[in-house]
């Protein structure tokens, strides 16, 4: 269980800092009007993620007994989780330009996070195949995977939501940069696990 709680939170914590368009929103509509239109932008994965979590745990759940097909998935679940740590590691802060556009944050992000491939290439690639491994153990520490996931992910984003509105070189300073490129370390090592879980699969290893 507190394996699954320890893999929720640092995903939740790399996905909440990484640059993207949910960030850039995030920053954007803080900076154009207030820090609670830039926590409304962070509230979106809440609100949109919940079907995407549903039909890949359901579908991937059928394919439980296809071991090659499992272990596919989770060396693409490992190549998408180190793409994203080296993304993290050559992070060179991010984008705190403004924006001039009308004040409907919260339909914005969620919107913008609807629209992106990265909900579904997380939850079908990383998300899914771990929840039902949770799953195997206890509801519990699936329950856990998910809300540690979710109250960092979103947490986080609210945190720069902050930042943004009260500093707006943070986004562009050490400090954030350190926290990018840690994050990028320990995504790494991750991808590490998630690609021996899946040679272990596929027989190889």
């Amino acid at each position: 269980m507190l394996s699954f709680l320890i893999i929720g939170t640092i995903l939740g914590l790399a996905a909440g800092f990484a640059p993207g368009p949910l960030l850039a929103l995030v920053v954007s509509e803080t900076l154009q009007h207030d820090i609670k239109a830039g926590i409304k932008v962070a509230l979106a994965p809440i609100l949109t993620d919940l079907p995407i979590i549903v039909i890949t745990v359901f579908s991937l759940a059928k394919l439980a007994r296809l071991q090659n097909i499992l272990g596919v998935i989770s060396i693409t679940g490992a190549c998408f989780i180190l793409c994203l740590g080296i993304k993290n590691i050559t992070s060179k802060g991010a984008d705190i330009t403004e924006d001039s556009s009308t004040p409907r944050s919260l339909q914005k992000g969620i919107l913008v996070n609807a629209l992106s491939p990265h909900p579904y290439l997380f939850w079908f690639s990383v998300g899914a195949p771990t929840t039902i491994k949770a799953l195997e153990q206890s509801q519990a520490s699936a329950v856990f995977f998910i809300v540690s996931f979710y109250v960092l992910l979103v947490g986080s984003k609210i945190v720069l939501a902050i930042l943004t509105g009260k500093s707006r070189t943070f986004l562009q300073g050490n400090s954030y940069i350190f926290i990018m490129r840690l994050l990028g370390l320990i995504l790494i090592v991750l991808a590490g696990i998630f690609f021996r879980d899946g040679l272990h699969l596929l027989g190889i290893y």
